[in-house]
């Protein structure tokens, strides 16, 4: 069977690399390659020719170690690196967190799924073929790291392999370990729940920890709160439950030889216990490798067909109405029908907990501020790259242009139609966010007082809409005029040239944004410098109600004229994924 596994990845590395190769005679896939290429030979090959003097590595910059990098942040960097680890897997647990390892395509489905091979080999085929992409994934993050010379890049790059390769194992094994058991029998049960009752003991023991320590004496800070979790990270039942943690984390952080080599194998032992307990887990669970809806003929008509059952909806689409209207229910209705309900309903839960929970404490200043910049820095993160990763728009949907076409609705009530339902989802996760940020701002910004603020915060908010319609607009824009350029669907395009073609549609992006957002700005401002005598700090309401305003009206212009775009768009020229 080894054989067997490794002749198909040696076949399927062959035939990938030709095929792209051959693809490189077209110029998109040319000029994305030669920006993948020069794009890496700047962020990782150029910079070895400025290292330092070793004398000048340790004090951090380009001959820095990760070692160096975390003490910068001082002593409490490392274990609150693992308590991060801690609590990654813990929301795995919450929130599917996939892998990949899992990942089979139809190829394999059709001809390996019918095979006399168990669900345990096929796991085990599916780590095997894993190997080399992460070896390479690891490979290319060492450069990165230069402290120690080429002994220190082997290093590095082992001990991501084994960090990454832990973390995929332990994500496939949650993902397989949240299906129903398909054999019967209480060890079975309790083999793919270890690891969650492990997660549960560690999340406790911190908590508690948390607890005493807050009531022993108060929390003043976001330095005093940091150093107060690495201290706890560090003692008595949360160091025990955190070492897997530390262990795999440990080789990557070895700033020697000898230190390497110390703590290789710990973060072995932890990597074997994944590997183990994830082909177990596949053994033993039903994790639906062989519910392929093409297989299913095959496999004989013994098994009961699919009961479909229709469910009333609270938004019931009217018989006439504006046509966007249309486009707007349907991304709702699919993000309800993709989206568990259960797992925003937790999501929101831990949140609400976390924000009263700080409030209600007043010793715990410092995690509110901590609460408080994570906050600020997860709403500026879901406003820029939120419209890069919700893609329930026409990137999406021109997979089905020649559905799209039939529909005698306006090209420019198309358009914005698609544009709609995800600007909405990302402006209420951007405001939820918003609205943690302003109830901590007290904490985070106890230098400016509090009618600054919440000016500055609802401003913000107030733009948030038109920042997120104007890159979704962008986005759409390139899609319809460059369709070839554009990956369609939910996945990700992957290779050097998908890479380069990707950094030059973001460069332009950002650049078509900046002079988007150039007339509002310059008006906002105008008004603002105007009013501020008479309104103060609230003065940047109406300079960001007049800013959002012409952003507005500048993409209804561009939605009009991105109508006939998408008329003349042939459904020849959109490229479907490989």
């Amino acid at each position: 069977m080894l054989r067997a596994g490794l002749y198909i990845m040696w076949c399927s590395a062959r035939n990938r690399m030709r095929r792209r190769i051959q693809r490189l005679r077209e110029p998109r896939y040319l000029t994305g390659a030669a920006a993948g290429v020069a794009y890496l030979y700047f962020a990782i090959f150029s910079r070895a020719r400025s290292r330092r003097p070793a004398g000048s590595a340790g004090r951090g910059g380009v001959g820095a170690t990760p070692t160096t990098l975390l003490s910068l942040l001082g002593p409490s960097a490392p274990a609150l690196a693992s308590l991060l680890l801690l609590l990654v897997a813990a929301a795995s647990w919450i929130f599917p967190i996939g892998s990949g390892l899992l990942n089979f395509s139809r190829a394999e489905k059709q001809f390996l799924f019918p095979a006399p091979v168990s669900r345990r080999w096929l796991v085990a085929y599916r780590l095997l073929r894993a190997q080399l992409a992460v070896l390479i994934s690891a490979s290319v993050l060492a450069l990165f790291y230069r402290g120690g010379g080429a002994g220190g890049q082997l290093r590095s790059a082992l001990g991501i392999w084994m960090f990454l390769m832990t973390c995929h194992l332990y994500f496939a094994g949650v993902t397989l370990a949240r299906r129903r058991p398909s054999v019967a029998g209480t060890a079975s049960r309790w083999i793919g729940r270890i690891p969650f009752l492990f997660t549960i003991g560690a999340m406790g023991s911190v908590a508690a920890a948390v607890g005493r320590m807050v009531a022993a004496r108060p929390v003043t800070d976001f330095r005093d709160a940091w150093d107060t979790l690495g201290g706890i990270a560090q003692t008595g039942l949360p160091q025990v439950f955190l070492w897997p943690f530390t262990a795999v984390l440990q080789p990557f952080l070895a700033a020697t030889s000898a230190a390497w080599i110390q703590a290789l194998p710990a973060a072995a032992l932890v990597l074997l216990a994944a590997a183990a307990w994830v082909l177990r887990t596949g053994d033993v669970l039903d994790t639906g490798l062989d519910s392929a809806p093409e297989l299913q003929p095959a496999r004989g008509a013994a098994r009961r067909p699919l009961q479909y059952r229709s469910r009333p909806s609270a938004w019931v689409l009217g018989s006439a109405g504006r046509a966007e209207t249309a486009f707007v229910w349907k991304g709702a209705m699919q993000t309800f029908r993709v989206v568990d309900w259960r797992l925003m309903l937790r999501g929101t839960g831990i949140v609400v907990w976390l924000v009263v929970a700080s409030l209600a404490v007043n010793r715990a200043r410092g995690f509110s501020e901590i609460l408080g910049v994570l906050a600020v820095f997860a709403m500026g993160f879901t406003v820029a790259m939120g419209p890069q990763i919700l893609r329930a728009d026409l990137r999406q949907d021109l997979e089905h242009l020649e559905l799209l076409k039939t529909w005698p609705v306006r090209a420019a009530s198309v358009v914005r139609g698609e544009l709609i339902w995800p600007t909405m989802v990302v402006t209420i996760v951007a405001w939820a966010c918003g609205i943690v940020a302003l109830t901590f701002s007290a904490a985070v910004f106890n230098s400016t007082g509090r009618p600054w603020r919440m000016a500055v915060g609802t401003a913000a908010m107030i733009l948030t809409p038109a920042l997120v319609l104007a890159q979704y607009t962008i986005h759409n824009a390139a899609a319809l005029m460059f369709p070839a350029w554009i990956h369609l669907g939910a996945g990700r395009a992957r290779g050097v040239d998908a890479i380069g073609q990707r950094l030059i549609l973001l460069g332009g992006t950002w650049l078509t944004l900046v002079v988007l957002l150039l007339p509002g700005t310059i008006v906002g401002g105008a008004i603002a410098l105007a009013l501020y005598r008479l309104a103060g700090p609230w003065v940047c309401l109406p300079g960001a109600l007049c800013c959002a305003a012409i952003i507005g009206i500048e993409l209804v212009v561009a939605t009009e004229a991105l109508g006939p775009l998408y008329e003349r768009l042939d459904v020849t020229s959109v490229e479907r994924a490989e």
